[in-house]
């Protein structure tokens, strides 16, 4: 895969990926700022620009951005997660200055469009987002939950990306330029190009739209450390649900450190698919689960291991997490078989090339890796990674991971059965 990085004089770091297979271009923007830069009590914010950037910028009207991609038959979206926020484009190969003018725009020019009436606008849709995702959904805050339990309030991997409704509408208008003249520079971005494109041409339109954008005079360094829980952290949910479930989290390795590739293998030998252990024995042999997920998120500043167990009707739910805990405890005395070893390896590497496939994916990963490992050509060696990680290491990072004094462990039971 051909890579070229450079960088603009105000910071931007620029990643082109030429590539001809198909007359289309991504164009895929990360900025390095996401619900971890936020404050207690000004939680969401990075969730709230997600949707403030669509909203008009100074040459671009409310709305607009939508438009003019899907005028030319192209695709975009935005996404924020904890650690960084990102907005992307796919869109025919002869338009891919009219991408870079629109993400230039909302970099360059957002402040002069902002207003309050867009700012209440939008505070009131990422409420109504709240409402459908979390609060009116069956388990919908579970997240919210452990992340309360799993970090200190003052961390910043406290509370959920979406923020509390109480500080989403709180938002001020200075507290939104301030956010956004602190994160939103060239100097806090990557850019990258993927597809059919010609190098040459767009290192000069690279230039025209973003060079004269100004640099933040100083990004805020990430300096939080995670406390140790010093003891498991429980809680039981009476909720409007039908069935019980049970939500353990353990704290792992951050993401791209080699702790952290272990934990996604061992985390995708026990609930990755119908042949996981825990779908295996919770759901085939003891019947006592009707579904099972284990996993491990990519985050920067601290790793996070989850999984969940919903129980058939009539199973206690601490029946079916001493069956988890079983699980656990076998793979971090004995760790995975050759076999099992060998087959999430496989499957990481067959994910790999499907994001690879897709421009749109691609972009997204090569943004991925320069933002948080300095280097998107280091994405050519990931899976090597993986196919270095022995049954030793998983079993060792199971072990550090999987100790009950650093767990949540949450039951949501139907409201009257506790």
């Amino acid at each position: 895969m051909l890579i070229e990085r450079y960088s603009l004089p105000n910071g931007l770091r620029v990643v082109l990926n030429e590539d001809h297979t198909a007359p289309l271009v991504a164009v895929n923007l990360w900025y390095h700022v996401g619900s971890k830069n936020e404050r207690p009590g000004l939680t969401g914010f990075a969730h709230l620009f997600e949707h403030m950037l669509f909203s008009g910028s100074e040459h671009v009207g409310n709305n607009e951005h939508f438009r003019h991609v899907q005028a030319v038959g192209g695709t975009l979206n935005g996404t924020t997660f904890f650690d960084r926020t990102n907005y992307y484009e796919t869109v025919p190969s002869h338009c891919l200055e009219l991408a870079l003018w629109l993400e230039s725009d909302r970099m360059g020019f957002f402040l002069p469009a902002l207003t309050q009436e867009k700012l209440d606008v939008q505070i009131n849709v990422v409420q109504e987002e709240r409402r459908m995702r979390v609060d009116n959904v069956p388990y919908g805050d579970f997240f919210e939950r452990l992340l309360e339990r799993a970090y200190e309030p003052s961390y910043p991997y406290n509370w959920e990306v979406i923020g509390s409704m109480d500080d989403i509408a709180a938002a001020k208008l200075d507290d939104v330029r301030d956010f956004f003249s602190t994160w939103y520079r060239p100097n806090n971005a990557v850019l990258t190009i993927a597809g059919d494109f010609d190098p040459s041409e767009a290192r000069d339109l690279v230039a025209k739209y973003f060079a004269a954008i100004p640099a933040s005079p100083a990004i805020p360094p990430f300096q939080a450390v995670r406390a140790p829980l010093g003891g498991e952290q429980r809680q039981v949910i009476e909720a409007d649900v039908q069935l019980p479930r049970v939500y353990r989290f353990y704290h792992a390795a951050p993401y791209g450190h080699d702790d952290w590739i272990a934990a996604d293998l061992a985390t995708s030998i026990l609930g990755l698919g119908k042949a996981s252990r825990l779908e295996r024995a919770l759901v085939y042999e003891q019947q006592i689960a009707q579904d099972v997920a284990a996993f491990v998120l990519p985050t920067e500043a601290s790793g996070m291991m989850m999984m969940w167990a919903t129980a058939k009707e009539g199973v206690d739910p601490l029946d079916l997490e001493h069956a988890l805990d079983a699980e656990l405890e076998k793979l971090a005395a004995e760790g995975p078989s050759d076999h099992e070893l060998t087959r999430v390896r496989n499957q990481s590497e067959t994910d790999l090339a499907h994001q690879i496939e897709s421009y749109e994916h691609r972009a997204d990963l090569l943004s991925t890796f320069e933002t948080f490992f300095g280097d998107a050509s280091l994405v050519g060696g990931w899976i090597d990674r993986y196919h270095a990680i022995e049954r030793d290491d998983v079993r060792r990072v199971a072990g550090q991971c999987f100790h009950p004094a650093e767990r949540v462990t949450i039951h949501y039971v139907p409201k009257g059965d506790r």
